[in-house]
């Protein structure tokens, strides 16, 4: 019988005395290249002492490619701009209707475990979706979120047809992480046909409104806010 996982084995909770995290919400749509901008200087201040950040913001259409990109996973490469970023992970799509998180945080202030930060990461998604009834579950085989389809044709391999509904991709300068997660709440899933997502074409892409719920952005960051204070500790705004 496997162990059962406790909330322990997730908690990145920061060590006494640290300050709360800061928690940013901005408006409109925010093009990468501003994006990637600021977290570098964030990043930057956040080494030299400053107080760690949570960034949500929406981006409008781009493909952005991570370290293992693979050029053949770019299937339309005139579809929208093409930025190649320094996290980790294969190409992605970002755009209206997606809940982008960058996550900048001092793991010297917390666990220098990078595979704990990304089991963190993973941990605050399924906590935001299992407070909408959606059971996201993770995959030893592939970073990210996913969440079964029952109602979809099985998988060629004869399992269950399951979709990823959130992204994640990060990067660390001296300790700091930047980059983080993507949430699918209402994107125009056409548009993840331009790459395959993540290298990954024998599954699909969904999201919250896929599955049946219409739900707001502004809901979904209330929900993503209290996940992420379970397993990080307090923010503030």
């Amino acid at each position: 019988m496997p162990m059962l996982r406790t909330d322990l084995e997730f908690s990145m909770l920061p060590k006494h005395g640290s300050r709360p995290v800061r928690w940013r919400i901005a408006d409109g749509l925010v093009p990468y290249e501003q994006a990637v901008e600021t977290m570098e200087r964030e990043v930057a201040a956040i080494s030299d002492g400053g107080d760690e950040l949570v960034w949500l913001v929406e981006h409008p259409p781009v493909y952005t490619a991570g370290t293992s990109a693979d050029a053949s996973d770019l299937v339309q490469p005139d579809r929208f701009p093409v930025f190649a970023t320094g996290r980790g992970g294969e190409y992605t799509y970002h755009g209206p209707g997606q809940r982008v998180a960058y996550v900048m945080l001092d793991l010297r202030r917390r666990r220098q475990d990078v595979r704990a930060f990304v089991a963190a990461l993973e941990e605050v998604v399924i906590r935001t979706l299992d407070m909408m009834n959606v059971r996201g579950e993770r995959r030893e085989d592939r970073v990210g979120v996913w969440v079964r389809r029952p109602e979809k044709p099985l998988h060629p391999d004869g399992t269950m047809a399951e979709d990823k509904i959130a992204a994640l991709g990060i990067r660390l300068r001296k300790w700091v992480t930047f980059h983080g997660l993507s949430l699918n709440v209402d994107p125009d899933l056409d548009h993840f046909s331009g790459i395959v997502p993540c290298g990954i074409s024998a599954y699909g892409v969904t999201s919250l409104v896929d599955l049946g719920l219409p739900v707001m952005m502004s809901d979904v960051d209330i929900l993503l806010r209290a996940a992420f204070e379970a397993v990080f500790g307090e923010t503030v705004a």
